[in-house]
């Protein structure tokens, strides 16, 4: 096959984890023999350095989101043709068999009209809220359909009676995103599925294909005689909810447990970060927990080295990846069902389930994990089995393979 992927951002520019599933199932695809060429933005991430791959194109133009400006109409125009332009080269230079379109973020949506309107079928990846939360917010298509101002409208009005919204069209679509099909489309999750077709888009049809990692990357915890490190990965944001981690802890330790330490893993915006450490001073953990970071690559060997993870997420989350890797590291997890969490946690047999902003309830779960040095061992034999078996990034790349094929077949 001859696949062009679109997405808003690829590594090493990433920001999250859809990026880095999006280049781990790219590898893969190449891997088997598959013509890959990624379409992405010319985002850079400061710290990052440049990478030449012939088989990347950084030429999309990202608006307003990751700290891009934010365009008037007039100027939006100019950026939305370029972005047309830029995926017309590729497909007149590549010629694929089908376009997979993955995060579409602060990515001109007006895209999405063209490539339903031709002739090669379009795959979509969803593993974010990019369609439940923000495509109809896309500016340029929202300023065409939307009701708003007056004087908006009567713009809009002269602009169509005179033929110009026209013209304008042939070079970058001006129809509504309620016209969107989403024909070949899979979900990183049924909860997303759901929850995006809750929001009136017509994707209840939509596949599920869970998200995958690379499960021999990651060292794996041999032995859980000792309990005294827990861990915590994320953004460092109010929807992954650190506080009610370190609030944990201070439960754990009023219930005896006060051995116990806390490492977060993570970096966030100022603000909440300095909330963060005044929550731990007022909570007199300064001893007890440790703020730190280190990349994705250090992450695999780092989990291992703790006792279990909490997981704390309360936003929706499409399918969580670190407690993934947790698992795939032979540690257990205490999770909330965050999003598309029940689709991967069973109390007691692969993890132990919370609640998000239940760190009373955290504490507990902890202090069950404390008490018993076999659940821990059988939870994180059940977890790592699963995680090889289910989620494992090379069955899911060939789960994907065999969806592109069947839609070229169609």
């Amino acid at each position: 096959m001859k696949i062009l992927v679109i997405s808003n951002l690829y590594p090493p520019h990433e920001i999250g984890g859809y990026e880095i599933r999006c280049r781990d199932v790219c590898e893969r695809l190449r891997s088997y023999g598959h013509s890959i060429h990624i379409l992405t933005s010319d985002h850079h991430v400061p710290g990052r350095d440049p990478v030449d791959e012939p088989h990347v194109s950084r030429t999309l133009k990202i608006h307003g989101m990751y700290g891009n400006p934010w365009l008037p109409i007039h100027k939006l125009y100019a950026q939305e043709k370029h972005n047309h332009q830029a995926l017309i080269h590729q497909i007149e230079s590549m010629r694929p068999d089908v376009i997979h379109v993955w995060n579409m973020g602060g990515i001109s949506k007006s895209l999405l009209h063209r490539l339903e309107q031709g002739t090669i079928p379009v795959v979509y990846d969803v593993s974010d809220h990019w369609i439940a939360r923000s495509l109809n917010a896309d500016v340029w298509l929202s300023w065409w359909n939307h009701s708003s101002s007056f004087a908006r409208r009567a713009g809009r009005s002269l602009l169509t009676a005179s033929g110009i919204r026209w013209l304008l069209s042939r070079d970058v679509p001006c129809r509504s995103a309620s016209d969107l099909k989403f024909r070949h489309i899979y979900f990183c999750s049924a909860f997303m599925r759901d929850h995006t077709a809750s929001k009136g888009w017509p994707v209840a049809h939509a596949s599920v294909i869970h998200c995958g990692i690379d499960t021999s990357a990651f060292a794996v915890k041999q032995e859980h005689s000792a309990f005294s490190k827990l861990l915590w990965v994320g953004r460092l944001s109010e929807d992954k909810d650190p506080l009610t981690a370190v609030r944990a802890l201070a439960g754990a330790h009023q219930l005896g447990l006060r051995h116990l330490t806390l490492d977060l893993y993570g970096h966030g915006d100022a603000d909440y970060v300095a909330r963060v450490d005044q929550e731990i001073e007022a909570l007199g953990l300064q001893s007890h927990v440790q703020r730190k970071s280190a990349p994705a690559a250090e992450m695999r060997g780092l989990y291992s080295k703790y006792d279990a993870l909490l997981f704390t997420s309360d936003w929706g989350e499409p399918f969580a990846l670190t407690p993934l890797e947790a698992m795939a590291s032979g540690l257990p997890v205490i999770t909330s069902l965050d999003g598309g969490q029940p689709e991967l946690a069973q109390h007691g047999i692969n993890s132990l389930i919370a609640a998000a902003k239940q760190p009373v309830l955290y504490a507990e779960r902890i202090q069950e994990l404390s008490s018993s040095a076999g659940m821990r061992a059988a939870i994180s034999r059940t977890g790592l089995h699963e995680v090889r078996t289910r989620f494992d990034i090379e069955p899911i790349s060939r789960e994907i393979e065999q969806f592109l094929e069947r839609v070229i077949r169609k």
